[in-house]
């Protein structure tokens, strides 16, 4: 007898203390100040309601604030991944606030953009941007905000992977691809601008050689890899005029044959018969790739004043948010081709055309064409660099960053 009430209370001991144990690390997990609360949850708090507002997080609206830990990266610093032409501080820009604010969308909070937590969550992964030059801005922004601007030997370039090889004679390959061995996390980009299947017509003509662009028919890169990819990134929009598709030789194409009609011969008709096109396609091979998250990037803003890039053109502006801070209201995008095409699909609208309507100060307008190499010049003579007059690209870091976090915010 004596026996077995001694095992009662030695199993009652053991229950109190097991609950005491339970009790001690329950608290220590709800510690603000206990770093594994932070891993576990990091990623759920990173997007959480706001506390001051119930609706539903809306990304597209909301307002720029100031925030002194911008920019994310070094524009100086990271040569490894931005061309020169759109790093701004390498370029002799000599004005950086605009570097200097963040996205607060409605409804939600983003907290600073942490490299190591975007590469833990994307391990495994691949992220595929698919569209044009400025396209090229938001992955190159992508690779400084992944490596933190810091040069990095060990990332790998995986390009002939996928066939972004450069081809003799080339100035350069159709894209690029990079991996980040910590996280077996890959990050590519290819060069579509009208997110249409280029095929040329006649290689024994002689030049200009003419190019099918088959409006109804998506890149046959995206056809090929489509399944390798578990985030896509598309954008079309500033190639579609007069001049690049016949500056490229390119012939409109459906259904196999030449574009005869007068509908789509209108520039403004193929663009949108396009854009429909390639999200039809898209939407239907979804169900076949579970995994995929796929984005639609609305067009970014051109801010040309007083002309064209041509025509004398400008956007001198160098103060922040002269145009205002907030974007509000309940209507749709300003991109309706793009929210048109998307509406009632599996494909994700990333909608930053009006946010960035805002920053015309951020664009490399403003910035010095450095030579390559420097020119002899005479002791009467002084050699300048010309400006550059671009209003449609911005300086990196910049407004791209923004994009990058929206869509990660929504993965």
């Amino acid at each position: 007898m004596f026996g077995g009430g001694k095992s009662y209370l030695l199993r009652g001991s053991v229950s109190v203390a097991f609950v005491i144990l339970i009790l001690l690390m329950f608290t220590l997990l709800v510690s603000e100040e206990n770093p594994l609360r932070a891993s576990l949850f990091d990623v759920k708090l990173q997007f959480s309601p706001s506390s001051s507002s119930s609706s539903v997080c809306n990304f597209a609206k909301g307002k720029w604030v100031k925030d002194r830990k911008r920019p994310l990266y070094s524009g100086s610093e990271c040569k490894q991944w931005l061309s020169s032409m759109w790093a701004c501080r390498v370029m002799g820009r000599p004005d950086f606030s605009f570097e200097g604010y963040r996205w607060q969308p409605q409804g939600c909070n983003m907290p600073q953009f942490d490299r190591f937590t975007f590469l833990t969550r994307m391990q495994n992964k691949t992220i595929a941007f698919i569209g044009d030059s400025l396209g090229r801005q938001q992955f190159q922004s992508l690779m400084c905000m992944a490596s933190g601007g810091e040069d990095s030997p060990e990332v790998q370039n995986v390009g002939w992977e996928y066939g972004l090889v450069k081809p003799k004679g080339a100035l350069r390959p159709d894209g690029w691809a990079y991996r980040f061995p910590s996280t077996n996390t890959t990050i590519l980009y290819y060069w579509s601008a009208s997110l249409s299947d280029l095929v040329p017509m006649n290689n024994t003509d002689p030049p200009p050689r003419l190019t099918a662009m088959h409006l109804d028919r998506p890149p046959a890169f995206m056809r090929k890899y489509l399944h390798r990819f578990d985030v896509l990134v598309l954008n079309t929009g500033h190639h579609w005029n007069r001049g690049k598709i016949e500056g490229n030789h390119w012939v409109m194409h459906v259904n196999g044959t030449q574009v005869e009609g007068e509908f789509l011969k209108d520039i403004s008709h193929a663009k949108v018969f396009t854009i429909h096109s390639v999200v039809k396609w898209l939407d239907a091979q979804l169900p076949l790739h579970p995994r995929l998250k796929a984005f639609f990037r609305t067009i970014s803003p051109r801010h040309f004043r007083n002309g064209d890039w041509n025509t004398g053109g400008n956007c001198n502006n160098t103060v922040p948010l002269s145009r205002g801070s907030e974007i509000t209201g309940d209507d749709g995008s300003v991109d309706t081709t793009v929210e048109s095409a998307v509406n009632g699909t599996r494909i994700k609208i990333l909608d930053i055309t009006a946010l960035s309507e805002l920053r015309d100060e951020a664009h490399i307008s403003g910035s010095k064409l450095k030579p390559r190499k420097p020119k002899k010049v005479t002791s009467n003579v002084t050699s300048t660099a010309p400006t550059v007059n671009d209003c449609l690209h911005w300086c990196l870091p910049g407004i791209p960053d923004t994009w990058n976090e929206l869509f990660i915010a929504q993965i």
